[in-house]
């Protein structure tokens, strides 16, 4: 029985409107093209009365993706007055699928069910993956379980459903049902069970990748093992983006090392897993790879994972190599693609060059406007972020939660506490979308580094979500730059408890006691880091030069040149100290006197990387630098100095945004 579905048989009408419904136009010339398709699909069969060759018709068209064709057929079909039998529904259930057509699907699942195929298992899964497709999964369920004798087919649709629709903890247990079903029919009916095949392994391993549970990824691994389905293509592909998922990155490098057989996917998925995991060396090492092979042409969707490894490494002769071969291989209008040139441009310290990759996209969505939003927002271009975001909105285009978190994000960076109120307060009412974690994070944010420590405070308390250590840690950043102990204590308390293995806060609170030259309380932070077993991360800064991308730590002397960094650091000391800098002793948390202090600044790794550059460049060219932390007071200041003094352009990214350092002056106005 299906009981959601009427029995009255329905003429082809429904149907004709139903395709009408997804067509362009319904001209003569449209009709006489469906038409004249028909005529040349039949001059390959027999006889046009005979259901088998309207079967043959629906079915080529459905396999060609030309779903409106097909269910056309079909309608043609049922107007000469022949039943279809149980070859004809699959396809033409499918052309309904591919359409996300619920009104056509559910005529013709009245049509099957009328003609006596509704429990059969093929349409039966047909129609399944239909409803699924179409949002309607507690239909789907329902044909699911009023199947008599299920099959594997009818297994992986069903769970194929529950992943399409973000329920993939409901798919892991209808496979574990599965299993038990199976193993269960194998030990009566003579030793036959439903049994697995590489697609039901594949949906499966899809919903692991979204439940991201390592031990639920295993288990599913050692049964395709087990089974003999390691070395399948679909298989190994899906498992290594579950592995991934699952923060196992080398484990999914072992399942492509050991795959039989790759294909141009296998490579995409590895390469964007490096890249999104900030693991840009071995992208681009894997990258190169791919090329000396050439077993397997590169394609858009690899040139998109190399930029994102790029933008995250701030690569920037790689990035325009890149951008060099997607414009010989004609790819700049590929929406993707174009939007990954505009971010990597963004985060290497090209916002002019985004901008214009940016004006060349001949279309644009919401994702390519966001980015150009985010990409001034983060160099401290405020105002111009705000612009984009004007121009977006004429346009049409709806702007959506990331675009806002940009938005919110360019007005903090940039100062902006009316603009920033304005579009918080105007997000939900005018656009839909609910404030999160970020958007609060962001006002706390703009709030704090205006000053307005006590608002900020009191959002928090508003929030009609639980705060989390992001919030917290935007309010304990802001009462760093103004030294507020009380409302640090109690931010630094709230992420003690949310986030307590990490040590930054530990380090953020020392700093507001050493600012307050309370020497007995980052003491106490020192020894409670230490009981803790916290260290604290390691600042580096990177700079690239001739393709090679060069590390410097704190007081680095691994360095082949440190020598002569050392001495060239000297010989700028002696012109800063003459144009007036004083060492800024407040960054440094040791109570030692002022000359000790003022020695463990002048070896901080972006100085060092500084250094480097300048001596290894000509005159005239930018210095690039990218630092894992947020540059310090004195670093900052320094470095303005220094830009002036050797009438240079420097360009630091830190972990908060860009600084363009340049004539003593830099482009967040000290605002960051």
């Amino acid at each position: 029985m299906i009981p959601f579905v009427s029995r009255t048989l329905s003429s082809s009408t429904t149907i004709n409107k139903c395709i009408r419904m997804h067509s362009t136009t319904t001209t003569k010339t449209t009709e006489w093209t469906k038409t004249a398709n028909l005529r040349s699909m039949f001059g390959k069969y027999v006889d046009k009365t005979s259901v088998y060759s309207w079967n043959s018709i629906i079915a080529d068209f459905a396999r060609s993706g030309d779903s409106l064709q097909a269910l056309y057929a079909f309608s043609s079909m049922r107007k000469l007055s022949l039943h279809p039998n149980r070859s004809t529904f699959p396809c033409t259930i499918k052309s309904c699928s591919s359409l996300y057509d619920l009104c056509a699907g559910k005529q013709i699942h009245q049509q099957a069910f009328v003609f006596g195929y509704g429990s059969d298992i093929f349409v039966a899964s047909a129609l399944i993956d239909m409803y699924s497709k179409c949002g309607y999964l507690n239909d789907a369920r329902k044909l699911f379980d009023e199947i008599p004798e299920r099959n594997v087919v009818s297994w992986t649709s069903m769970i194929s459903g529950y992943v399409q629709n973000e329920r993939a903890r409901e798919a892991v247990f209808l496979f574990k049902e599965f299993l038990l079903v199976d193993e269960t029919d194998y030990d009566e009916i003579v030793g036959v069970g439903v049994g697995v095949d590489s697609v039901l392994l594949g949906c499966v391993i899809s919903a692991c990748a979204r439940v991201c549970v390592k031990s639920v990824t295993e288990c599913v691994h050692g049964l395709a093992v087990k089974k003999g389905f390691e070395g399948c293509l679909a298989v190994g592909n899906t498992l290594m983006d579950a592995y991934a998922k699952c923060g196992e990155i080398s484990v999914s490098r072992k399942v492509f090392d050991g795959m039989e057989e790759t294909d141009v996917c296998s490579w995409n998925s590895l390469i964007a897993v490096y890249a999104q995991n900030g693991l840009s060396v071995e992208a681009f090492s894997l990258f190169s790879d791919m090329v000396k092979r050439g077993e397997v042409r590169y394609n858009a969707v690899t040139l998109s994972a190399v930029l994102l490894a790029c933008a995250h490494s701030g690569a920037l002769q790689i990035g325009k190599c890149i951008h060099d071969q997607v414009v010989k291989m004609e790819l700049e209008d590929n929406l993707v693609v174009g939007t990954s040139i505009v971010d990597m441009y963004c985060k290497c310290g090209r916002v002019e060059m985004a901008r214009k990759a940016f004006d060349r996209l001949k279309r644009k969505n919401v994702k390519s406007w966001t980015v150009m939003v985010a990409g001034y927002g983060m160099h401290g271009h405020g105002k111009e972020a705000m612009k984009v975001f004007y121009e977006m909105i004429r346009c049409g285009i709806k702007p959506n939660y990331i675009t806002f978190v940009s938005v919110l994000a360019a007005c903090s960076h940039a100062g902006l506490l009316k603009e920033g109120w304005h579009w918080f307060n105007k997000m939900k009412c005018e656009f839909d979308v609910e404030p999160g974690i970020e958007h609060y994070s962001c006002m706390v944010d703009l709030l704090g580094r205006a000053g307005y420590l006590k608002e900020a405070y009191g959002l928090i308390q508003e929030m009609k979500v639980k705060p989390d250590f992001i919030v917290w840690g935007s309010l304990l950043g802001a009462c760093r730059i103004h030294k507020n102990v009380e409302l640090g204590e109690i931010s630094a308390r709230k992420l003690f408890k949310l986030d307590p293995s990490n040590c930054g806060y530990y380090v953020l609170l020392s700093n507001i006691y050493a600012d307050a030259g309370r020497w007995d309380d980052v003491e106490r932070m020192r020894i409670l880091m230490k009981n803790h077993g916290l260290l604290k991360t390691p600042g580096y800064s990177i700079v690239e030069h001739k393709g090679r991308v060069h590390v410097f730590l704190v007081g680095d002397k691994e360095h082949p040149q440190h020598e002569k960094i050392y001495e060239y650091l000297d010989e700028l000391n002696v012109k800063l100290q003459e144009v007036g800098y004083m060492p800024n002793v407040t960054s440094v948390l040791y109570d030692v006197d002022v000359e000790e202090k003022g020695m463990v600044l002048r070896v901080h790794s972006e100085k060092l990387a500084v250094a480097f550059g300048i001596m290894n460049s000509v005159p005239g060219s930018v210095i690039q630098i990218i630092k894992n932390l947020r540059i310090c007071g004195d670093c900052h200041f320094a470095i303005k100095l220094i830009s002036k003094i050797v009438n240079r352009e420097i360009v630091i990214r830190d972990s908060k945004r860009f600084h363009h350092f340049k004539d003593g002056l830099c482009s967040c106005g000290d605002y960051w």
